[in-house]
């Protein structure tokens, strides 16, 4: 995260949190940041009731309530293979 301004360093420490507090509420199965050589990215899965809208996930997350360009793409999982 070393070519990131003050700004966008104080909402990824404010995102982290969130998807930390959802993690400790059992919503999400697993997040983390991904390498891709062509730019760096978030990837989150996570475990919502039926009907659940994944978009108030988005929509609650502190980088896209600060408009400030975050963006999130929502896809489904059609199965999921999980341990245990």
């Amino acid at each position: 995260m070393s070519d990131i301004t003050p700004e966008e360093r104080v909402l990824m420490g404010q995102h982290l949190a969130y998807w930390r507090e959802m993690m400790a509420a059992g919503t999400v199965v697993v997040f983390g940041p991904v390498l891709d050589p062509t730019g760096p990215y978030g990837l989150g899965v996570v475990r919502l009731a039926d009907g659940a809208d994944p978009a108030a996930v988005a929509a609650g997350d502190p980088v896209i309530r600060a408009q400030r360009g975050f963006r999130y793409d929502i896809a489904p999982m059609a199965n999921a293979i999980v341990p245990g």
